[in-house]
């Protein structure tokens, strides 16, 4: 027996199917365009790829984040960006979704609330003072936005840092 045999799961529990039906739609293999917004306006683009699926005995959705892709680290032998992975479970106690994400390049453990605002899922937590929002929206099959945005003055404005358009490969 293998970790992944134990931590992989075919589909959700009855139980988590509805809480977590948003990220649900998820589930599978995505390509990223990732663009990051640096605070002096410049931009980056990338390549990147995302991987969904149900775990820990279904009550569970995680994915593995990957930017630059394996296919663009492959062609041109850079590999300083970042390898992450997010745990997502609903919590009966504040009828919302716990999230976590880890980045382990850059030392990162950011914790997330996650309620449906609408059509979008919004996560929602603060690091080093500054209020953060990651945002899934325009879901379809094959395809979805995301999109990070700070605020450094509890919430009155808010600058754009990230954003990704994914599709099925």
């Amino acid at each position: 027996m293998s970790l992944a045999d134990v931590l992989l799961s075919a589909g959700p529990r009855s139980e988590a199917a509805v809480e977590l039906a948003f990220f649900g739609r998820l589930v599978g293999s995505w390509d990223v365009a990732v663009t990051n917004h640096h605070p002096d306006g410049a931009g980056e683009e990338l390549l990147g790829e995302w991987h969904f699926g149900w775990v820990l005995d279904g009550r569970a959705i995680q994915d593995v984040w990957l930017a630059p892709s394996r296919a663009e680290r492959a062609r041109t032998g850079d590999d300083s960006g970042e390898w992450g992975a997010t745990l997502r479970f609903y919590d009966p106690r504040i009828k919302a979704i716990r999230s976590t994400w880890i980045g382990p390049a850059r030392g990162w453990v950011l914790p997330f609330i996650a309620r449906q605002q609408g059509e979008e899922m919004v996560l929602e937590g603060t690091f080093d003072g500054v209020l953060t929002r990651w945002i899934f929206s325009d879901v379809k099959p094959g395809s979805f936005h995301w999109r990070a945005v700070e605020s450094s003055d509890d919430g009155r404005t808010w600058r754009l840092r990230q954003q990704m358009v994914a599709s099925r490969p």
